[in-house]
């Protein structure tokens, strides 16, 4: 039986990572976390990351990411494409990490995963975060890890997100650097 940190510990030196990041709609958080993840790792030589991103509802299955997501990463100097696509139990065999955005994001995917193999791969993304290290991702602090949805708010919450965002991939990519 894997602990998600034994887990992590056993990917660690794969030569490419495989990671899907997941939000509700798949047009606000997970695209901004793809495009930040993809575009940062442009400049990574060792792992090679693979990145797609899902919703854990097909509401907006086919849409391109919200206009402010995009509008948001452009401004970073971004260049990245988009489509929604819902969550896959596929996504288990396909991808060595599924990053979720928030608690409700992790219930859903975990609810779906079959063994503790696939529950080993569904993580909060914001665990990555340096900052945040202490906090027990299912503990009383947990909520400390979502990525706020900004859906509904202007682009200073959609900002907010990518600064979030941001922090944790730096540090994901930091911490799979460190294993070569």
């Amino acid at each position: 039986m894997y602990s998600i940190s034994e887990y992590l510990q056993s990917i660690r030196r794969f030569d490419t990572i495989r990671v899907e990041m997941v939000c509700h709609g798949n047009i606000c958080r997970s695209p901004i976390a793809a495009a930040i993840l993809h575009n940062k790792s442009i400049e990574v030589l060792s792992p090679n990351f693979v990145v797609t991103s899902s919703g854990t509802s097909a509401y907006h299955q086919g849409e391109s990411a919200h206009p402010l997501s995009q509008k948001v990463w452009e401004a970073h100097g971004i260049s990245y494409r988009h489509k929604s696509t819902p969550f896959s139990k596929q996504s288990f065999l396909d991808t060595d990490v599924i990053l979720v955005a928030d608690q409700t994001n992790r219930a859903m995917i975990l609810a779906a995963a079959k063994n503790m193999v696939e529950k080993s791969k569904v993580m909060m993304l914001r665990e990555f975060d340096p900052a945040l290290s202490h906090i027990d991702p299912f503990g009383k602090d947990a909520g400390e890890l979502a990525i706020p949805d900004p859906w509904g708010y202007e682009i200073d919450a959609f900002e907010s997100v990518y600064q979030q965002i941001d922090q944790a991939i730096d540090g994901l990519i930091q911490f799979f650097a460190k294993g070569r």
